[in-house]
């Protein structure tokens, strides 16, 4: 058994059925830039899955691309986002969102979770026309440290956004995983009546590539488009899209990868509970953040690849461990089995 990475949910390529799908479609004409019969299709899987026929529906490389495409379609120049200071835009898109002419606002967490309590010091703060204006709370579900909304966090959120005039997006890039979690009591079709947009990550569970953007506010949905155009969104190519979508819609293929993924961490988290280790936070997803000795982290990397996340001390080292839609779960064992010896 060779050196196996747990580093990222999309080391692996495309399910089968997707790769299926896009050789027997290869060869059929069709409109370009989202219009072709394979995006109207995932568009219209996705509406009805969420429940929201008025939705609008387009689609993006990543998840980047979806959130600076968002984020500066719905703001005006001087109007900020909020989000997490551990949050994806805040941490790990190379200032793509200030790029774009806006500030993100960060905001300490303890797991990575915004909470109305957390973003009101943010609002007393910037008071006036000196300072730029909130406008937008940006969450991920789940989160950079794998947890997750629940009905009542998304309530709570969009109940206190409308009193503030601040729209909610919501990254999904690994929604799947925040879906289909143990403790999860949100079904996709509920995410409609607290956010005013958000997107479905295909990119992390099992497409190629890939983001569907749902616009679920109708101030935001004019010329979408043309913003989309601007930030090199709009492909020509567009069917690629649509029918890794259709694909993963269909027969709930997106649901049953999720799971799996999830599945695997769990075991994973098992293990190392098993083994007397703790964690950065408490595992519900697919992504897991155990603390080990750094003797052991040595010991383990012969074998595996992962990421060292933060220093807790000169002994110890949190480390991330991602699995996906395609982690088998021989490799997940050997990892548990290394720990215990």
């Amino acid at each position: 058994m060779g050196k196996f990475s747990f580093m990222y949910d999309y080391a692996e390529g495309a399910h089968p059925n997707i790769l299926k799908a896009l050789g027997e479609s290869n060869y059929v004409q069709q409109l370009g830039y989202g219009e072709d019969k394979y995006c109207e299709e995932a568009s219209a899987m996705i509406k009805d899955i969420i429940n929201a026929p008025d939705a609008d529906v387009y689609f993006a490389s990543g998840g980047t691309q979806a959130n600076l495409t968002v984020i500066s379609s719905a703001l005006r120049p001087y109007e900020a986002v909020i989000a997490a200071r551990t949050g994806h835009i805040a941490v790990h898109e190379t200032g793509a969102i200030e790029f774009t002419g806006h500030k993100i606002i960060e905001v300490d967490t303890v797991d990575g979770k915004l909470t109305p309590k957390l973003i009101q010091p943010v609002l007393d703060e910037h008071c006036d026309e000196h300072m730029v204006l909130p406008r937008m709370v940006y969450i991920s579900n789940s989160t950079e440290l794998g947890t997750i909304y629940k009905k009542e966090d998304l309530h709570l959120l969009s109940e206190y956004c409308k009193r503030n005039n601040l729209l909610l997006f919501m990254d999904g890039a690994r929604l799947g995983a925040a879906l289909v979690a143990s403790t999860q009591d949100l079904k996709m079709s509920d995410i409609k009546d607290y956010v005013d947009v958000f997107y479905i990550g295909g990119t992390k569970n099992g497409a190629f590539l890939g983001e569907a953007i749902v616009i679920l506010n109708d101030k935001l949905k004019t010329n979408f488009r043309f913003s989309m155009k601007q930030k090199g969104a709009l492909l020509a190519k567009g069917r690629i899209f649509g029918v890794q979508f259709s694909e993963l819609f269909r027969n709930g293929l997106f649901f049953d990868l999720a799971i799996h993924a999830d599945a695997m961490a769990n075991k994973l988290a098992k293990g190392i509970r098993e083994a007397q280790y703790g964690f950065l936070a408490e595992p519900q997803t697919n992504i897991i953040f155990p603390i080990f000795p750094n003797s052991l982290i040595s010991n383990l990397e012969q074998s595996f690849s992962f990421h060292h996340w933060v220093k807790i001390n000169n002994d110890k080292t949190c480390i991330r461990l991602v699995t996906s839609w395609a982690t088998k779960e021989e490799y997940v064992d050997k990892f548990v089995s290394d720990l215990q010896k």
